[in-house]
Parts: C-alpha cells; structure tokens; sequence
C-alpha cells in the first residue's frame, strides 16, 4: 500500500533573514531571479500553489496543549514559504529546488514527497491489526 502521491512534492523554504547581509543592488538580483524562477515553474505547470508565510508563529504542542511562540525570525529554522510543485520522481523535485536562486543568499529549500495516506496512521493501524490478531494466524 503506497503512501506516497509521486508526482506532488512539498518545498518549504527555510532561513528567512537571508536579505539582511546583502546591498540593495543584490537584493534587487536576487529578488529578481527569484520571480523569474517563480514565474518558470507557473508557466510550465510545475508550480501547484505557493505562499510566503509570516513571521508570527504559535507552537501547540504536549498533552497540555502548551502554546508557545514558534521559531524567531532569525532562526535558521523559520519557514519563510512554501511550495507544491509537480515532478517527476524525488531526485527531479530537487533538481528544481536546486535552481532555487534564493540558495545563494543563504535560504534552504527542503523538498518532501506529499504522501496520499498519512503514513503515522497507518503505522499505527498496522500495530493496532498485530497486537489484536489471534496467536499462530
């Protein structure tokens, strides 16, 4: 049973202080390089949706349902925006993340296939299906 939609795969882009060290020449680059990889990947289908995300995180979390402010926005961590693109396999979805021009200026792009099934549910339906399973069958 296959939890994995092939063809979508998910970018988040990580690292959201990546225009603090450069001028604005270079931030006018990069901006621009990366609208017109934006643009690319919208006009040839591969793009399905992307948004910027803000800065202003909340994290619930724990049985007590802890509400904590999420990642600063210096953090490396921080979740600047995402993306759900089309390709082909795993290494095709990276080849595009790999022209991500913010990757010069320090962003990450971390790519993750977008499962069909969630696979921590069926883990556990498979746990639950074995321990309840009478002995010997």
């Amino acid at each position: 049973m296959s939890t994995t939609n092939s063809s979508e795969y998910l970018f988040l882009f990580r690292g959201n202080d990546w225009d603090r060290s450069l001028s604005p020449a270079e931030l006018q680059k990069a901006m621009a390089s990366f609208v017109a990889w934006f643009e690319r990947l919208s006009a040839d289908g591969t793009l399905k949706v992307g948004q910027p995300l803000m800065d202003d995180t909340r994290i619930v979390s724990g049985k007590g349902r802890t509400v904590a402010d999420g990642p600063f926005a210096e953090s490396k961590e921080a979740i600047g925006g995402y993306f759900i693109i089309h390709a082909e396999s795993l290494d095709h979805a990276v080849a595009i993340a790999r022209d991500c021009p913010m990757l010069d200026c320090g962003s990450a792009v971390e790519v993750r296939p977008i499962a069909v099934d969630c696979p921590t549910l069926q883990r556990a339906q498979r746990r639950i299906e074995e321990e309840l399973a009478p002995a010997g069958v």
